[in-house]
């Protein structure tokens, strides 16, 4: 175990943290912000001049890698000065290519982003840059992360589960932050009731793979909804994201069947093609992805569906990228979020012949990126006179506060402070600029 390395930090030092890729990136940085401020730091916003950086990184694309380069070039530019430290998964696969970013001090890895203070001892300029990357076989750490959206505690990113046992042929989230692994139960539930206590009202459950919870109890994602919807408070829960393979029969039937469960699924495909499913190495056919679409329609008519989809995979040629969106045209989704692919290092895909060419992969993204914005203002038309919860937002836009209902429609309104941060009964009356407007009930209280 670490030991703890002595030293005082003047009371007056400030950091500014920023975050590449995910929503569990988000939520990690924001307890490292928590570690930063317990030893006396100031938390100033990213683009203020700082004394520390902290970036928490993403490789999932090529873009994430250089919107990194770019931002610790940015900050270098507000202060010369700055003590740089980069961590997250860029840091874990890649450490050599940060070190060659002029003006980085400090490489921390998956399994070192949260021992920042056991690691440093001290955040003073050298030209000497440490590297902290333990080997990926050792990834086996879970740090406890939540993080806010908002800054009247509304929503709240919960991270129950870490890691991932897939070899789809395209990531590299396993090498980056290793095996499956979860957060035990018991201290599952005690933080979750301290999330309610602290005033939140949506708690996301999320992880790399939430669906591949299972502590070492035996508890699957299932045993840990119904544990959860049976503490007492005005709180809802919602799922961040949930491979196909794993959404099962229960889990259809408790989110159909309980009030605090959101009637949304973000429900990975990547793509509408058998052919390029099995080069991805994913664990289910589109009959497969089809068959669990249409059971949670059938359970939850008004329910929202998100889906992923990666275009311009290997050998994706022109036909096949037209069974992805025949077969999208024809699924009942709410909203698509489209990613071009790109070449990622250490993957199976990267030797894979036929490359798409870059154009194509664009175009083919704005292809589907339409189609999204289609499908939306279908589900969104649909749901005219209909009764929704919103969780409102303390944010006042010109007159207006926005909010998300339970099946995930962005939704607004007139501003009425009385209603930030309460679970609200709306009536959805007419689409404007992808936004659904109408008129609050009143509260759920």
């Amino acid at each position: 175990m670490l030991q703890p390395l002595l030293f005082c930090i003047s009371m007056n030092k400030t950091v500014a943290l920023h975050t590449l890729g995910c929503k569990l990136n988000f939520s990690e940085t924001s307890e490292i912000a928590n570690q930063f401020v317990k030893q006396g730091f100031s938390v100033v916003d990213f683009n203020d001049k700082a004394d520390v950086y902290v970036f928490n990184t993403c490789t999932v694309t090529e873009n994430a890698e250089k919107e990194c380069r770019q931002v610790v070039r940015r900050a270098l530019r507000l202060n010369p000065d700055a003590y740089i430290i980069v961590t997250g998964c860029y840091a874990q696969l890649r450490p050599e290519q940060i070190l060659n970013i002029q003006g980085v001090n400090a490489v921390l890895g998956s399994n070192e982003k949260f021992n920042i203070f056991q690691l440093i001892n001290d955040f003073k300029k050298t030209d000497l840059s440490c590297v902290f990357v333990s080997p990926t076989e050792n990834l086996n750490g879970f740090g406890k992360a939540i993080s806010s959206e908002s800054v009247n505690r509304t929503r709240a990113f919960f991270k129950i589960q870490d890691g991932c046992d897939y070899k789809c042929s395209f990531c590299t989230i396993p090498l980056a932050r290793g095996k499956s692994r979860s957060m035990e139960s018991s201290e599952l539930i005690k933080e979750f009731q301290k999330i309610i206590e602290d005033g939140f009202k949506e708690i996301i459950l999320t992880g790399v793979n939430v669906g591949d919870y299972r502590d070492s109890s035996g508890n699957h994602l299932i045993d840990i909804l119904e544990k959860l919807i049976k503490i007492d408070g005005e709180f809802r829960i919602r799922i961040s994201s949930i491979e196909p393979n794993l959404v099962s029969d229960e889990i259809i039937h408790i989110v159909a069947e309980s009030e605090k469960l959101c009637k949304h699924f973000h429900i990975p495909l990547q793509s509408g093609s058998n052919e390029i499913l099995r080069l991805m190495q994913r664990r289910y056919t589109v009959e497969d992805y089809e068959e669990v679409i249409t059971k949670i329609k059938r359970s939850i008519p008004n329910a929202g569906i998100g889906i992923d989809v990666i275009v311009g995979f290997p050998s994706e040629s022109d036909k096949l990228f037209e069974e992805t969106y025949d077969f999208l045209y024809k699924l009942p989704f709410t909203y698509l979020h489209v990613f071009t692919y790109s070449e990622r290092p250490n993957t199976k895909a990267i030797s894979i012949n036929n490359k798409v060419p870059i154009n194509v992969r664009r175009n083919r993204n704005n292809t589907l990126r339409n189609l999204s914005e289609k499908k939306k203002l279908q589900f969104y038309t649909s749901m005219i006179n209909s009764h929704n919860t919103v969780l409102f937002e303390s944010e006042n836009s010109d007159g207006i506060m926005k909010g998300f209902t339970s099946n995930y429609i962005r939704v607004a309104t007139k501003f009425d402070s009385e209603y930030v941060n309460k679970l609200t009964n709306f009536k959805i009356t007419h689409i404007e600029n992808e936004l659904a407007y109408g008129k609050i009930l009143g509260t759920n209280n």
